[in-house]
């Protein structure tokens, strides 16, 4: 089989055969669009070692693109919008290979920083467990309409030695306690969250314990030991409802010594709890039935339904089934009133905002060059606009924006745990999508008017969205004017990248699965490949008869 691949990773060498193997593809009903994807994908892995030939084939797709874009219906400000092309799955990984420097060294930081500032915002109010609303939030889907009651607290969360069953995983100092902000209505696996975070604050989220497998255990005195769970025997439940257990159920205190223990590990016989705790708990026996935390499923539902149980759970609201939620979200008046919150939480983190925006709409920011392949892409937008006597500086402004902002940026504002080894809550996730669309509106070219039933989120950010378009301008504009890159430094910067990157992939792999494809459409291919004036010179129809031979095991030629 290797035999085999290595003939057919030389055909993929051969530009003739690689662009003719892709219109083949592309002009089968049959070949869908998570084809297309995987096909972009693992061509881009297969050529990762050889980025010169590989942006070679990338702008001649494109060039093919564009010609069939303007010489069909649809509108050109449509090109790249969407990924429904091999050339356009290319492009996103082309970006994603070659800005991984400048994300590295200058954008990451801001991005990062961003996520961050959201994460501090919306923990310092209440967040719903079941529903994930919050008190603090930039997205009014995700707001907490009630007013909640709240007291924010520290409590010192320390591990228990045994806990730490990775080596390097041990906190600073024996038993070592970290003063953590907590909130009185937090659930126990909210502040098992909250306590991880802050031990393990330097410490990649997949090298850190999971709270599923720990037991958060409240000590008080010298004996007294109490394990506390989402849901034990002291859980309340009101008819069909079951609330989730918090700090203020267990009537935990500012200033708790809260330890962190394997659950193996912590089990404990809970009747040797002091008489203190006993007057100050209205339990009749602290030997409670153990219940680890609703499982996911149940935290999913919207109401939190457990067929099992028949119960519904809740935390801080309840939505009530039949509910008219959307009814209610549509009422301007309500709108009205909570936006004033979704406005104070903007303004906390309108810096990290800006500071991102800045940076990723900057020629030179902070030192850092602008990559040579943004600058290189973006000139050849501008010769193929020339090329089709397009002179509307609308278009190619969108195309720019389709080819870079909304294709790469946007999707890495949005899920920032693409590249760095964090876990994005349910919340954080909805105020990044409201940035990210703010993202989106300050590369659109045409004019957003706000009216009665704009989006909050476009209500937010207003003011700011003229200013972010006038960065945006700018920014093209600068590009613009910058001396053009020579192919030879191009060529220079695109082989240092391969011979940096050589070996990261499995490219044999990558090689397999698309002759995969080859030989699913292999009498289509060959067909075109006959019919093809550059192929038959280079026998490549042949070629490909002889690879399928190999890997079909009929010859060793």
């Amino acid at each position: 089989m290797e035999k085999g691949l290595w003939h057919f990773g030389q055909l993929v060498m051969n530009k003739t055969f690689l662009l003719l193997f892709i219109r083949t593809l592309e002009s089968n009903r049959y070949f869908s669009m998570r084809d297309r994807v995987s096909v972009a994908s693992l061509i881009m892995v297969t050529l990762q070692g050889k980025m010169e030939y590989c942006t070679d084939i990338l702008k001649t797709l494109l060039a093919e693109l564009i010609e069939k874009c303007i010489e069909g219906k649809s509108h050109p400000k449509l090109l790249l919008r969407r990924t429904e092309s091999v050339a356009e799955k290319m492009l996103s990984a082309w970006f994603t290979f070659l800005l991984y420097k400048f994300l590295r060294e200058c954008a990451g930081e801001p991005l990062f920083v961003l996520y961050r500032a959201i994460k501090q915002q919306v923990d310092k109010g209440p967040v719903d467990a079941i529903t994930s609303e919050a008190r603090y939030s930039l997205s009014e889907e995700k707001l907490i309409r009630q007013s909640i009651e709240y007291k924010s607290m520290t409590a010192y969360i320390s591990i228990a030695q045994q806990s730490c069953y990775m080596p390097g995983m041990e906190p600073i100092g024996e038993n070592n306690e970290t003063p953590v902000r907590i909130l009185d209505c937090d659930t126990v696996s909210q502040v098992k969250e909250k306590g991880l975070d802050a031990v393990y604050k330097n410490m990649p989220s997949s090298q850190r314990p999971s709270k599923d497998d720990l037991d958060l255990e409240w000590r008080t005195g010298n004996t007294g030991r109490l394990i506390l769970s989402d849901e034990d025997s002291t859980t309340k439940a009101d008819g069909e409802w079951k609330r989730m257990n918090t700090l203020a159920h267990y009537k935990v205190s500012d200033g708790a010594n809260l330890t962190l223990v394997a659950k193996q590990s912590s089990m404990y016989n809970l009747s040797i709890m002091s008489e203190k705790m006993e007057k100050s708990h209205k339990y009749e026996t602290l030997n409670f039935s153990m219940k680890t935390s609703p499982p996911l499923s149940r935290a999913t539902s919207p109401l939190n339904h457990d067929p099992e149980t028949g119960y519904k759970y809740w935390h801080l609201v309840k939505h009530h089934d039949g509910e008219n939620k959307e009814g209610e979200r549509g009422n301007k008046m309500v709108s009205e009133i909570y936006l004033t919150r979704l406005l104070a939480t903007k303004g906390t983190l309108q810096k990290f905002v800006d500071d991102l925006f800045e940076t990723i709409f900057s020629t030179a920011h902070r030192g850092s060059a602008l990559p040579l392949a943004i600058k290189y892409m973006f000139d050849f937008l501008d010769d193929q606009a020339l090329q089709h006597g397009i002179t509307d500086p609308e278009v190619v402004h969108t195309w720019k924006s389709n080819s870079l902002p909304l294709r790469f940026w946007v999707n890495l504002i949005k899920n920032p745990n693409f590249v760095f080894d964090i876990v994005k809550s349910n919340i954080v996730d909805s105020c990044l999508s409201v940035v990210a669309q703010t993202f989106m509106d300050a590369c659109s070219t045409s004019d957003h008017r706000l009216g009665k039933d704009s989006p909050s989120s476009k209500l937010l950010y207003a003011k700011d969205i003229p200013v972010y378009k006038d960065w945006v301008e700018r920014y093209y504009q600068d590009i613009k004017v910058m001396p053009a890159i020579s192919d030879q430094d191009m060529n220079a910067m695109l082989a240092e990248e391969s011979r940096l990157h050589a070996h990261e992939f499995n490219t044999n792999v990558a090689l397999h699965e698309l002759y995969k494809y080859a030989y699913k459409y292999t009498d289509q291919l060959l067909q075109t490949l006959e019919e093809d004036e550059f192929s038959q010179k280079n026998r490549l129809a042949w070629k490909l008869g002889q690879v399928n031979s190999i890997m079909n095991g009929e010859s060793e030629a």
